[in-house]
C-alpha cells in the first residue's frame, strides 16, 4: 500500500509537545509498538526515536531517507522514495507498508503515516508515525489454499 494525498491539513497531525510524549505519542501494546519520527526538508534529516533505530538497523537517530530504508523490501523502495519526493514539494499527507529484511532474514512488517507542512518560507517538515505489529513473518512467505 502506497498512498499520498494533498491536504489542505486544517486538522494537522502536530500536537502539543507539554506533555513529554512527543509530537503523536509513543504507545506500546500487546498488538504492536507505534513511535513518532520528523524529518526537516531544509537537511533532508529524519529523526527517529529508540525503538524504530533499532527496529530500522541504525546507530544514530538522525539519518537520511535513503538509510532508513535499506533495510526496507528492495521492490517497495521506488514507491517510498517517491512519496517522499512529493511530500517534500507541497504539503501532503502519506502513508506505506513495506516489511523490514534484517541480515539473518527476519521480516518485520512496518506501517508508517505521515504529513508534510511549514513551506511558507524556505523550509518544510514532516512528522508521523511508524507502527510495527508485534510479530515477524516467516523468511519465505507463501499462501497456500485449505
Amino acid at each position: 500500500m502506497f498512498k499520498i494525498a494533498n491536504a489542505n491539513l486544517a486538522t494537522a497531525f502536530r500536537v502539543s509537545e507539554q506533555d513529554g510524549k512527543g509530537l503523536l505519542g509513543q504507545h506500546d501494546c500487546r498488538f504492536g509498538l507505534s513511535e513518532d519520527w520528523t524529518g526537516d526538508l531544509t537537511n533532508g534529516l529524519l529523526k527517529l526515536g529508540d525503538n524504530a533505530r533499532v527496529l530500522h538497523g541504525l546507530d544514530n537517530d538522525e539519518c537520511g531517507l535513503l538509510t532508513v530504508m535499506r533495510c526496507y523490501e528492495h521492490a517497495d523502495r521506488g514507491h517510498i522514495l517517491r512519496l517522499f519526493e512529493q511530500a517534500a514539494t507541497q504539503p501532503s499527507r502519506f502513508c506505506y507498508s513495506t516489511t523490514i529484511v534484517t541480515g539473518s532474514q527476519h521480516r518485520q512488517p512496518v506501517f508508517c503515516i505521515g504529513e508534510s507542512s511549514g513551506f511558507e518560507g524556505s523550509g518544510g517538515n514532516m512528522v508521523g508515525l511508524f507502527i510495527f505489529p508485534r510479530f515477524q513473518l516467516p523468511t519465505t512467505v507463501s499462501v497456500s489454499p485449505v
